[in-house]
């Protein structure tokens, strides 16, 4: 019994010499192999300073660069949290980038593999529809507007408008008509209405319809009124341009020609015996109708607010004799 004691006591110290020396040689063995990735590979912040110490030093303020922040890149591997490993770019003094992404729409790196690093970290509610929206199916990458080695523009009120309109010309050459919302003096911005990273409603709108949008800031067009009008109801830019207009109030057109696109039966002369289809003739009157339509009535009615002077209530009216929204 004592002989099969000391010879199992053997037998498992032996056991536990092999077992370590085995283990020792393969981690040697590993250490030494360079194929291994490992983090020599990153060189780290301190040496990319050396050439680029204008970059390192704009992103340090900002939230990228904050170390003490174990979400900010800089608190993992600093700037090749995002750039990649530096190992190759900086033995070859520059010259050569290795596997190290370049940001920008001039880096020859694709957009997706540029988004791709940024979507790691921003992958929240406001980029869930990224993936197929108008902007990335443009190929556009995130740093076509947004900057992270200086402040980034798109996220000040008073200087994203100019980020967007650097694309969108027709939409700024719009906001300088004579009609216009306050968006030219900061008091609306692009990304009130619009989320540029994609959403479920029309033209990247942060809503599921135009009139949701428009209602929450023109609360009171949105009834429900007891009479109501179809276009107001349908959609808002029936009638509406949505980032200006030569007409008042943001028409498209300018009334009566806006109300006559509908209103087919005042522009011929039937069905309404006191509209003219040509205002400027002061001369048809009660008395000398047009001869060719039938129609008259003093024209005064259809200058100044036009159709409005009488039918105020375009968007709705909740009084019981505001059947044809004159009440």
């Amino acid at each position: 019994m004592v002989r099969l004691f000391r010879s199992y006591s053997v037998g498992f110290l032996l056991f536990t010499i092999f077992f370590w020396a085995s283990h020792t040689t393969a981690v040697i063995a590993a250490s030494s192999d360079t194929s291994v990735k490992d983090p020599e590979k990153f060189v780290g912040a301190d040496v990319c300073v050396e050439c680029h110490e204008d970059k390192y030093n704009a992103i340090l303020p900002s939230k990228h660069g904050q170390m003490a922040d174990e979400r900010a890149p800089f608190a993992a591997r600093g700037c090749e949290t995002c750039h990649g490993a530096g190992e190759k770019h900086s033995f070859t003094e520059g010259k050569e980038r290795g596997d190290m992404l370049v940001f920008g729409h001039k880096s020859g790196v694709p957009h997706g593999k540029q988004n791709e690093s940024c979507l790691n970290c921003h992958q929240d509610t406001q980029r869930i529809h990224w993936q197929g929206s108008a902007h990335e199916t443009a190929d556009l990458s995130c740093a076509s507007c947004h900057m992270v080695h200086q402040p980034d523009g798109v996220l000040f009120r008073e200087k994203e408008t100019e980020v967007c309109v650097t694309c969108h010309m027709k939409e700024r050459s719009e906001l300088y008509r004579a009609s216009s919302h306050p968006i030219r003096e900061g008091k609306i911005i692009c990304t009130d209405c619009h989320n540029p990273h994609g959403s479920d409603g029309p033209k990247a709108l942060s809503a599921l319809t135009v009139n949701q949008k428009c209602y929450r800031c023109h609360a009171e067009k949105r009834g429900p009124f007891l009479w109501e009008h179809e276009p107001v109801t349908e959609n808002c830019i029936v009638c509406h341009a949505p980032h200006g207009s030569n007409n008042p109030a943001l028409l498209v057109r300018r009334a009566p020609h806006l109300c006559q696109q509908c209103h087919q039966s005042i522009e011929t002369g039937t069905g309404g015996l006191g509209h003219i289809r040509r205002y400027y003739d002061f001369s048809l009157t009660e008395s000398n109708p047009n001869p060719s339509t039938g129609t008259r009535g003093p024209s005064r009615f259809v200058l100044g607010m036009s159709c409005m002077n009488c039918h105020s209530q375009v968007h709705g009216s909740n009084h019981p004799s505001g059947r044809a929204l004159q009440r």
